[in-house]
């Protein structure tokens, strides 16, 4: 990090509070947040930790609407259910707050009030798409109809999902409200914009210029959307949910909620830190870090800078590393579909696996292109990888040590060379280790920090040491002595990464974390040496710890990974346990066979909702034809007598009818609907003078009157109560 800097304030994309938060989420933001803090928390840096549910916009009033509930009911459901998902898997912010809190409502219009008032604002009076039905106007992605590229019927105001392509609601082909499904109309509104156009040379300098070291994702993006020319960009909608525009003439107006949420970081932060939020968010020795995904990146590179930049005075995102996404099964992930691993049902059918998932989900992060997590995959990573040769380590280390030794740390009572190369192999992973998690290269962070666990693994295995206790006890001492010094590296190493695991290794070796570089927040956290006098609940300020360890304390700080001795001789193991356990087939059958399910649902939906809209649909209508042609046609009532299946055909009955003229034979391709028993004695409609032909060597002699379906259903056109046998219809 910039010796420049005091402080790192670290951010995290607010989860939109309309559903449960996702793998998807978790691997392309919220693990890669979490182990970035930990890790300068172990440094003894000064970090807060910043996040909160995003309850504001569109789809939260829809999704409330659908469910006869307040948005308000929405949002309380699922901010409870992410926040208390994000403290299960261990990501523990220094607050979780949310945009519908008071503090945030008053922070946000004072915002947009300052730019309001110093001009940064343009007006501009637009025609939107509006459901009459429904009473709202209508986000694009609340537009459907057929797409114009593809066909496909589902598209949406956006984008199509079936081929990929962006589009407008004005290109849709018939579209329609996904609402009420009633036709949109264009309704006359003005609203607030910023103009992004006037802000563009200094973003072409800020980011092209000074910010080469963004990701290549994240800088090529800003890079294109800086390169197509920026237009301004509309701060209000016309909307009853959100925080209102704090202007006369904006009734039934609240700010549009990508100029909202982000400010929700600052407001997050004055709730936690009332009295020094400032020296967080407006000096210039704090550094700004935006963990996001790539669906995020316009937002937070352009917009967001944009604002900061107009209301001035604010300091500006330093990095803004940012993931590509996550799929599943080879497969998108979809909340719709439900097509997701969701971390709340994860943390109640995985207890105590908390670790697995950020384990896979970081060592499968999409940080360079689309990543897919699989079961399988899930799976060996744990078998192969955690059980086989960290846990086995530390298993075997532990075990031994308490069958030779009791338990007790020993001497290095007969050191050697292959154990001075063992320790000292750990400083090159400590080096890259660090590298990596600084630049927020965080899947090879995590393979350097599993070597620590091969070299230990290693290690043992070459050095035999129930071999050489047959024969050489003081030698012995040395290879278990050595062995628990690396398991007390694994327990600094991977901290940032899996820790619950780390926790119960440091139980196992009966240490713990300096209280320093502690990470609990909220309740439970420890309250000696943790926070700062005066500076909320949860922020860290650490006197620089010396690297000198206290054989007293058995406290592991980050500077001690690597050190010659982190375990004294004579110090006391703790209780044993496994660090992990195999996953068995049948778990992960049945977590495959859950997704099955969800996907046969899918399709079924998918079928019936196509058969609807299908049978829904009504065909054009026909040329105009003059009343004379119309008389010309005889449409009578008339009676089946008889009915019989034409031989070697499917779709064929021969009826026998009555006319109330005469006795004759229709051929009828109607057998795929109607059984001969079923028309035995109904009354029908037929065209009876309709020239006579041959069907199969039967003549047939007009023609029976059925309705069609936009699905190709067939039904006979029959009338509503009794006839005589050539009543004439018309």
């Amino acid at each position: 990090m910039d010796k420049k800097f005091k402080r790192t304030l670290v951010t995290c994309a607010l989860p939109y509070a309309n559903g449960p938060v996702h793998i998807g989420h978790l691997a392309g933001v919220y693990v890669p947040a979490d182990i970035y803090v930990r890790y300068l928390r172990m440094k003894g840096e000064d970090v807060l930790f910043i996040c909160g549910s995003d309850e504001h916009g569109v789809p939260i009033t829809i999704k409330a609407r659908k469910e006869g509930v307040t948005p308000q009911d929405i949002v309380d459901r699922y901010h409870n259910i992410i926040k208390k998902s994000f403290t299960g898997l261990g990501i523990n912010f220094d607050i979780y707050s949310r945009t519908s809190s008071a503090v945030h409502s008053k922070n946000a219009s004072e915002f947009f009030r300052k730019l309001y008032d110093d001009d940064k604002f343009i007006t501009r009076e637009s025609e939107q798409f509006f459901d009459p039905e429904a009473k709202v106007f209508l986000a694009d992605r609340y537009i459907t109809g057929t797409c114009p590229k593809c066909g496909n019927p589902n598209a949406y105001g956006d984008q199509c999902e079936k081929c990929g392509s962006t589009l407008s609601p004005e290109e849709l082909i018939d579209p329609k409200s996904a609402l009420s499904g009633s036709a949109p109309v264009k309704v006359k509104t003005k609203h607030w914009y910023l103009p992004l156009d006037q802000y563009e040379p200094w973003l072409r300098e800020w980011i092209l210029e000074q910010h080469k070291e963004w990701r290549s994702n994240v800088y090529g993006q800003c890079k294109s959307w800086l390169d197509g020319g920026l237009q301004p960009r509309a701060v209000s909608r016309d909307l009853d949910w959100g925080v209102p525009v704090p202007v006369d003439g904006a009734e039934g107006k609240v700010l549009y909620v990508w100029f909202d949420a982000p400010i929700g970081y600052i407001s997050n932060t004055q709730e936690l830190l009332p009295e020094s939020w400032e020296k967080w968010w407006k000096s210039d020795d704090s550094r700004l870090i935006h963990f996001i995904g790539k669906d995020n990146i316009v937002f937070h590179c352009i917009v967001f800078p944009s604002m900061l930049k107009a209301y001035g005075s604010y300091i500006l995102p330093d990095n803004v590393p940012s993931n590509e996404f996550l799929n599943l099964e080879n497969d998108k992930i979809s909340t719709s579909r439900n097509w997701a691993v969701w971390l709340n049902e994860y943390l109640d059918e995985f207890p105590g696996q908390e670790d697995v998932l950020r384990y896979v989900l970081c060592a499968n992060a999409p940080e360079t292109k689309d990543n897919d997590f699989t079961w399988k995959d899930y799976q060996q990573r744990n078998n192969s990888e955690l059980v086989a040769i960290f846990g086995n380590f530390v298993n075997r280390a532990v075990v031994l040590t308490q069958k030779y030794f009791g338990g007790v740390v020993p001497e290095n009572a007969a050191p050697s060379d292959v154990d001075a190369a063992a320790l000292a192999d750990i400083l090159p992973c400590k080096k890259a280790l660090e590298e990596y998690i600084e630049t927020f290269h965080f899947r090879e962070a995590l393979k350097e920090a599993m070597n620590i666990a091969r070299i230990g693994n290693k290690y043992i295995s070459d050095t035999e040491p129930w071999q050489v206790a047959k024969t050489d006890m003081a030698r012995t001492a040395s290879i278990l002595y050595t062995s628990l010094q690396i398991c007390a590296d694994l327990a600094i190493a991977f901290e940032p990464f899996l820790p619950f695991s780390a926790e119960k290794l440091r139980s196992i070796l009966n240490v713990s974390l300096d209280a320093g570089c502690d990470h609990r927040a909220g309740e439970g956290a420890p309250t000696e040496n943790f926070y700062a006098p005066g500076e909320g609940r949860a922020l860290h300020t650490n006197s620089v710890i010396s690297s000198e360890r206290s054989e007293s304390r058995n406290l592991l700080h980050w500077s001690d990974l690597g050190a010659a001795e982190l375990l004294s001789p004579g110090h006391r193991l703790g209780e044993n346990g496994l660090l992990f356990s195999k996953v068995e087939d049948a778990v992960v059958e049945a977590q495959i066979a859950k997704l099955e399910t969800a996907r046969a649902a899918n399709a079924a939906a998918a079928a019936a909702k196509a058969a609807a809209e299908a049978a829904s649909h009504v065909e054009p209508q026909k040329d105009e034809v003059a009343f004379e042609d119309f008389e010309k046609m005889d449409i009578r009532t008339a009676t089946v007598l008889a009915a019989e299946r034409v031989p070697k055909t499917d779709k064929l009955l021969k009826l026998s009818i009555d006319t109330g003229i005469d006795q004759r034979t229709i051929v009828s391709g109607i057998a795929e609907y109607y059984s001969p028993e079923e028309m035995v004695g109904k009354q029908i409609c037929i065209l009876a003078n309709l020239k006579p032909r041959q069907i199969r060597g039967i003549e047939s002699k007009g023609m029976i009157l059925m309705a069609k379906q936009g699905d190709g259903k067939m039904r006979l056109v029959t009338p509503t109560e009794a006839l005589t046998p050539g009543s004439i219809i018309g």
